[in-house]
């Protein structure tokens, strides 16, 4: 492979597959197009693992790239009341990114003043072979409109999808919180997602933790990526999605002395069109969305442990946070700064940012990475928190570790005094309803059971949290080997 192609992101993976990383992560809107079909060759495509096992595969390999287009995934912009973004993919034979978006109509006549629109598209390699994937901005876009797009493959149009852009003001809304799906994606965590969109209507966003796939070893890395798609269907067409990158999208490169460091895998890049507003050496990870009130402002938390990168995070996060108008402020990431599994809180992450977001008063942290659950409102413990609340003290950031996928860790010692509340072996979602002055929290299991909650009410001189007084599950915990639910506890030490 020549140095060109090597510059343009080629990265071994642990499996030793090869993918072509566009851009080696770099924001997609911020550099040159890239064509259909670059320079670089077909990149052979090992199936083994490093131990020689063949690689574990979706059942009848139903993912392969088709002439029309899927994996449809809408984003929002820096302004969502003005601009969104799609990404989707198709077959190589359709080179060009095309899409239809209009103002939506009550009849069978959307095509008639649709406009049409261009974007980039890039090349990914994968077991199936080679796909496009394409990213197309609806740019001027009028605030608290609903719209109607469709993508083009080879083939044709896909369906129609609606979505609504953001109000330009403050107008209440509801947002759903999902933690690690990473394993069991299509078997356990669709469930969960699919649980949290039938029983609560009208949800305005959807907001990502982190290790959306495994990739590694559990599946085939495009299959992770099918099923992730599959698993929120035409849910993540229609609803804008907030994702933030966990250690999982990340890939081991190996280097000539045999050792390895992270490198954002290929899939990132080519399945979100996301803002480049972020942190100069990560904007293709980092950015923020202000979405009626409230500003989400994503970090990565891999690449500022392991990549260089938590100066120039912290102080964007500073600077984004410092700027900020809306009435609430909420930050995404994946490494939890207070964990609820391992023995030790991250200590990279709390010495950098805790700071920032006491001081620039942050309402809500949404973390994922440990498998288990947690809300933790004083790092002294849940008695002095109940203390403050009773005595009047205004709260600072609520900390929030969640899991949605199959994957669970055991909780650790600090469980059963530090956190309000914890779950164990416990697959969960999250509803989120903000209005200007008052944030309404609610955990719910993979059964729709509401097992949390609180309200975050927003006083002159700070936030006030209360607890709800509706009835909710209590702590689920293993006992020895046995489950919360009766059968065997599938939460291991960390």
């Amino acid at each position: 492979m020549d140095d060109e192609v090597r510059r343009a992101g080629q990265i071994l993976m642990p499996h030793r597959i090869a993918l072509p990383l566009l851009a080696a992560g770099m924001a997609l809107w911020g550099g040159p197009a890239l064509s259909a079909e670059p320079a670089a060759a077909r990149f052979p495509i090992v199936t083994q693992t490093e131990d020689g096992a063949p690689i574990p595969r979706s059942a009848g390999l139903p993912y392969a790239p088709k002439n029309l287009p899927d994996r449809i995934v809408l984003t929002p912009g820096s302004d969502p009341a003005r601009e969104m973004a799609v990404a989707f993919r198709t077959d190589t034979a359709q080179a060009e990114s095309r899409a239809q978006i209009a103002v939506s109509v009550d009849g069978p006549t959307l095509e008639e003043k649709a406009r049409l629109v261009g974007g980039k598209s890039m090349p990914v390699d994968s077991s199936y072979g080679r796909a496009l994937y394409h990213h197309i901005r609806f740019t001027g876009l009028t605030p608290d409109t609903v719209y109607t797009y469709r993508v083009k493959g080879a083939a044709g149009w896909s369906e129609w999808y609606q979505f609504r852009t953001a109000a330009d003001d403050a107008k209440p809304f509801r947002f759903l919180y999902l933690g690690d799906i990473q394993n069991g994606i299509l078997t356990y965590a669709s469930r969960v997602i699919r649980q949290a969109f039938h029983a609560n209507g009208d949800i305005r966003l959807v907001v990502h933790a982190g290790d959306l796939v495994a990739q590694r070893d559990d599946l085939d890395h495009d299959d992770e990526w099918g099923e992730w798609n599959q698993a929120g269907g035409y849910n993540y067409a229609i609803v804008p999605q907030v994702p933030a990158t966990g250690n999982h999208e990340y890939v081991d490169d190996v280097q000539p002395d045999g050792s390895e460091v992270y490198r954002l895998g290929p899939y990132w890049p080519a399945q979100f069109a996301l803002p480049a507003n972020g942190a100069g050496p990560v904007k293709a990870t980092t950015y923020y969305t202000d979405y009626q009130g409230v500003r989400f402002i994503v970090l990565d938390g891999t690449a500022a442990i392991n990549l260089g990168s938590m100066q120039a995070q912290t102080d964007w996060l500073d600077r984004t946070l410092a700027s900020s108008k809306a009435n609430w402020n909420v930050v995404l990431f994946h490494q939890p700064v207070f964990t609820c599994a391992r023995p030790n809180d991250t200590a990279e992450i709390k010495a950098a940012w805790k700071p920032v977001f006491d001081k620039r008063k942050v309402d809500l942290v949404l973390q994922g990475h440990d498998h288990c659950y947690s809300r933790l409102t004083s790092e002294a413990g849940r008695e002095a928190s109940a203390q403050a609340r009773a005595d009047g003290t205004v709260q600072g950031p609520v900390y929030l570790v969640s899991v949605t996928g199959s994957k669970m860790y055991a909780l650790n010692d600090r469980t059963p005094w530090q956190p309000d509340k914890v779950a164990e072996a416990t697959e969960l979602y999250q509803i989120v309803d903000v209005d200007p002055k008052k944030i309404r929290f609610r955990t719910f299991t993979a059964s729709g059971k509401l097992y949390d909650g609180f309200d975050l009410e927003r006083t002159g001189d700070g936030n006030r949290l209360i607890e709800i007084d509706e009835p909710t599950l209590a702590a689920r915990r293993c006992t020895g080997d046995v489950g919360p639910d009766g059968g065997a506890c599938v939460a291991r030490a960390k």
